[in-house]
């Protein structure tokens, strides 16, 4: 679901225009070149706008029609927008000025202050082209600029490239914004005083620019991506340290991934050089440790595992901060995740381990080009040739691939000693694309959908989302078809990836904060609490939402259903990094599976069908010192997770608590833990 994410990236760091007569346009394309979309732009003479944004991939995406008046000072006067989010929720969103009050409205919000003056309103919905104003008055303000309804920005140049040819010939400057987001965001505006702005850049996926500059989305993104990795540099600096020579974690309670439950006794976990060297009861001598970190009775876990992600340079630190330490990545641009696989393991990107899923696609209308696009059986076979030389574990499969190559698709990537995972292709039910010889299939409503559609149902579009939310809960779990179902899944050891967090939103109304992050909603800044609110379904009514409601319970019970009948189970986000992978433990739970055996499913189960089980996912002699120590106990209490109190990875240190509060969230464990450094000669040498 990499579409809704990147859509926060563009709309996130994106809002408003200047006046200028001339009509404007921006031209969308993904994946190298395909026109995904567009953003048209018309101001008069007298700050009055007219804007229309489209964007479309992967089957989805919004529709936004804008018209607003700019005030004097550049703010907004009057701002109303209208249309459709992209899974089908309309847009109606109003904010206005009257007498010296704002007053603002939308499906997930309605609020107003007195006396805004030096705030600029934020839409909640706002297109790619509102970043204008944005931009031209944090420019005005010396690079910061207060928000409404809340937050502050800040901006800064970092870098300028020249772009086009004659008379388009230009000077355009990377502005770098924070204050929108968790992360960073980057928008790129043409040179001077008042900043115009001329496009976004997604290295290796999306690039926004205006008609007549879409060869310079190379250059562009280059100069972005070095800018990037100097900032993430910085982050890895001075977020984790380094750990030379022996490292001791003395009075922890390990958890065994094996039986699913703590070890008798406290332990003694020693580390040397990345690795576990010794697991002691507590109490040994600690010669000659370099430094020391007393657990006190907290739980240690191995690192947890995020089986459903698709890995981008700035969200490590959540993933890091939350013990996620290894990331399947599901899908991506096949270039972009090579550079990010090195990049983390050089340190120059903050991040979890990466254990890359090759992405083949089918070509057709509705294809998604982050992998290979294939049409032929040949094409096909390159691909999997391709994923297996560069140290890929699997494939993924996804809607459009043709039927007819499916059977020989799979049998090969098994040749090569790749797994197969992946959607169930348009026009096929999962017990066919199990028959084909799927190892996995990825997302709870791709399971269910067997039971949904017929021959015609075109699951590239968003009938893969409306159809498990209005008709889950019909389907009869007893029945004849759903028993031999969940039988051949035993007999074939088929995994399945639930992703039951991520499938929130189908139950959610505008303006509801969404269950997913209900439990650490308060933790996070105001303006991505505000995001919280955004359902993105269309649900009109209070029947409607009850019908999704309890749709949305029987998916929770029947994953409880699977793992009881011993169908093998691998817990993945594909949302937020960190936070989803515990509600994802925690729905486990709440669909009856014991809270040992859900952290088995994090830990050992991902090492397993990841290909690394020699290496990670238990605490044992020879392991990777992947580990996660947890402020509480999360064999009796899964949110305990929430509370994490000290990670290791990769041979480094990291506080959870700092890696929060630099990213402006509220931390969980408030006394962090601290390592006692030996004196240097103490320490010895290893």
């Amino acid at each position: 679901m990499r579409n809704p994410m990147l859509l926060c990236v563009l709309i996130a760091a994106a809002q408003v225009a200047t006046a200028n007569a001339a009509p404007r346009k921006w031209i969308i394309t993904v994946d190298g070149g395909k026109v995904a979309g567009e953003q048209t732009l018309e101001c008069d003479a007298h700050r009055a706008c007219t804007g229309r944004f489209i964007f479309k991939d992967n089957g989805r995406g919004p529709e936004i029609s804008e018209t607003y008046q700019l005030a004097a000072d550049g703010s907004f006067l009057r701002y109303h927008a209208t249309g459709a989010t992209t899974f089908g929720s309309k847009v109606d969103e109003t904010f206005a000025v009257t007498d010296g009050v704002a007053r603002w409205a939308s499906s997930s919000e309605k609020g107003e202050e007195a006396a805004p003056a030096g705030r600029l309103y934020v839409p909640f919905n706002g297109s790619a082209a509102t970043s204008e104003v944005m931009l031209q008055a944090a420019a005005r303000n010396g690079g910061a600029l207060g928000l409404l309804p809340a937050g502050t920005l800040t901006q800064r140049k970092v870098t300028s490239v020249t772009v086009g040819d004659g008379a388009l010939r230009r000077e355009v400057d990377l502005l770098v914004q924070t204050g929108l987001g968790l992360t960073p965001s980057y928008v790129w505006a043409t040179s001077g005083a008042t900043p115009e702005l001329f496009g976004f850049i997604v290295p290796g996926y999306l690039a926004a620019l205006p008609e007549g500059y879409q060869g310079a989305e190379k250059v562009m993104g280059e100069a972005q991506k070095k800018a990037e990795t100097e900032l993430l540099q910085a982050m890895t600096q001075r977020l984790s340290q380094p750990m030379p020579g022996l490292s001791l974690i003395r009075n922890a309670r390990v958890f065994n991934s094996e039986k699913a439950q703590l070890e008798e006794g406290l332990k003694d976990v020693y580390i040397l050089r990345g690795r576990i060297a010794a697991v002691l009861p507590a109490g040994s001598s600690g010669d000659g440790v370099a430094r020391t970190l007393n657990a006190d009775g907290r739980v240690l876990l191995p690192g947890l595992f995020d089986m459903h992600g698709h890995v981008g340079r700035w969200e490590g630190g959540l993933n890091l901060a939350a013990g996620v330490t290894t990331v399947r990545d599901m899908g991506n641009d096949n270039a972009t995740l090579q550079q990010i696989i090195d990049e983390t393991a050089t340190g120059d990107v903050f991040g979890p381990r990466i254990v890359p899923a090759g992405f083949l696609e089918g070509e057709s209308p509705y294809s998604a080009r982050n992998g290979f696009v294939i049409s032929t059986l040949e094409e096909a076979k390159k691909a999997v040739d391709w994923y297996a030389e560069h140290g890929y574990v699997q494939i993924k499969i996804y809607n459009s691939f043709p039927h007819r190559h499916l059977k020989e698709t799979v049998a090969y990537a098994h040749e090569r000693g790749l797994r197969v995972s992946g959607h169930v292709p348009a026009f096929m039910r999962a017990r066919g694309a199990v028959e084909a010889g799927f190892d996995e299939i990825n997302h709870v409503n791709q399971v269910l959908l067997n039971f949904l559609v017929n021959d015609k149902t075109d699951t590239r579009t968003l009938e893969r989302f409306y159809l498990p939310a209005a008709r889950t809960a019909e389907i009869d779990f007893n029945a004849a078809p759903m028993q031999d179902f969940i039988k051949l899944l035993v007999e074939r050891k088929t995994v399945i990836d639930p992703t039951l967090a991520t499938f929130d939103f189908i139950r959610q109304k505008d303006g509801e904060v969404s269950q997913a992050y209900a439990g650490v909603a308060d933790h996070f800044p105001a303006s991505v609490q505000r995001g919280f609110r955004s359902g993105g379904m269309n649900i009109p009514d209070d029947a409607t939402q009850a019908l999704y409601n309890k749709s949305y319970e029987k998916m929770v019970a029947f994953i409880g259903l699977l793992h009881r009948a011993g169908v093998p189970l691998v817990a993945g986000t594909d949302a937020m990094a960190g936070f989803t992978l515990q509600r994802e433990l925690e729905l486990y739970v709440q669909a009856g599976i014991p809270a040992g055996e859900v952290l088995r499913i994090a830990t050992l189960n991902g090492a397993n069908y990841s290909g690394v089980l020699a290496d990670r996912g238990r605490i044992a002699v020879g392991q990777a010192a992947d580990l996660a120590l947890v402020d509480g106990d999360p064999t009796k209490d899964i949110t305990a997770l929430r509370r994490m109190a000290a990670v290791v990875t990769q041979g480094r240190r990291i506080d959870p608590s700092a890696v929060y509060r630099d990213l402006g969230i509220r931390p969980f464990v408030e006394a962090p833990l601290e390592w006692v450094e030996a004196p240097t000669e103490a320490a010895g040498s290893h």
